[in-house]
């Protein structure tokens, strides 16, 4: 577990009012963002960027608390049964709400039931990386290798149920071939293991993966959008590479426990849109190859079902299954 303040910057003697949605919150006290995946990674990287920029127009220090591991349920869990309302928020990503619904037979909360949706955060685009000693320079190399070694096909993911682990499973399947999942507590653990050659590849996200790519550390051989990304102009995506339709992100949202009172949510997710918009947090959010993505709350509940909906018929077709 790991805990890292984020302060409001300068604070007045007297905060300014912000209507009702005072009734829940604890002067002085720090907010809790929590966040499924360890430090180090996409989702660690947003919520301390966002943190950082929404503790000041909320007038709130926001202490950002990782509670990684089980795909984001340990943290979901935590936060569906916290009882703090006004002085938690929670980083509900594709797994949360779209895939572990449909993954795992039980689970100790209920997306729909225990979440309030505040605003969605952003997205990311996959890009596959490897291992710098792995011969391999395009995704036409990678597939070679992969059918001449099958027993070496052992890939990380942030966890169970994360977009990286089903991207790269659907992408087995359109290689014809079969991998190892190991899932990891969060991106920058699974980076690490690339770097070092525990496992030879993985599907990351662009906060994730972007700054070893830029460091020499991993090879990037192909992305998994539409375009290439600005800030790597000479990778080709998949798409190109021959791999029809393949267009895989990561998303995410915030979320507050059902229970915090409607006056603060619209209070956070009006200043929380507002914050994604400003040129400093856009401008950091770009050079990680991030879309801001700020929504309301219906906005991001419409969403969320959508991509639950989609999701849904594609575990179903491919027939995993979780513990």
């Amino acid at each position: 577990m790991r805990r890292t303040f984020l302060k409001a910057g300068a604070a007045c003697g007297v905060q300014l009012m912000l209507g009702t949605a005072h009734a829940q919150q604890t002067s002085g006290r720090p907010m809790e963002w929590v966040v499924g995946f360890a430090a180090g990674g996409g989702s660690d990287a947003v919520a301390r960027g966002v943190a950082e920029a929404w503790a000041k127009p909320i007038h709130r220090n926001i202490v950002v608390l990782n509670k990684p591991g089980a795909g984001t349920n340990i943290a979901a869990e935590y936060a569906a049964r916290s009882r703090d309302y006004g002085n938690l928020v929670f980083t509900a990503d594709f797994a949360t709400l779209a895939a572990n619904p449909h993954l795992f037979p039980k689970l100790a909360y209920n997306a729909e039931q225990d979440f309030v949706p505040i605003s969605l955060l952003a997205r990311f685009p996959l890009l596959l990386v490897v291992n710098n000693e792995l011969p391999v320079r395009s995704f036409q190399e990678f597939a070679a290798w992969a059918k001449a070694n099958p027993g070496k096909l052992s890939y990380g993911s942030p966890g169970l149920g994360t977009p990286h682990h089903l991207a790269t499973e659907l992408l087995a399947q359109k290689m014809g071939v079969k991998m190892t999942h190991a899932p990891y507590r969060g991106a920058g653990p699974a980076m690490l293991d690339v770097i070092g050659g525990q496992i030879p590849f993985m599907l990351v996200d662009s906060a994730a993966g972007l700054p070893h790519i830029n460091a020499g550390k991993v090879r990037a051989i192909g992305v998994a959008s539409a375009q290439r990304l600005k800030s790597l102009p000479q990778t080709p995506t998949l798409i190109e590479q021959g791999v029809a339709g393949f267009e895989a992100f990561a998303w995410q949202g915030l979320v507050a426990p059902r229970g915090t009172d409607d006056a603060t949510i619209q209070m956070w997710s009006r200043t929380l849109q507002e914050t994604l918009k400003t040129p400093a947090v856009q401008a950091r959010f770009e050079a990680l190859a991030l879309e801001p993505l700020p929504s309301t709350p219906e906005q991001m509940r419409e969403f969320w079902l959508s991509e639950k909906k989609r999701w849904g018929e594609v575990i179903k077709t491919a027939g995993i299954k979780l513990d």
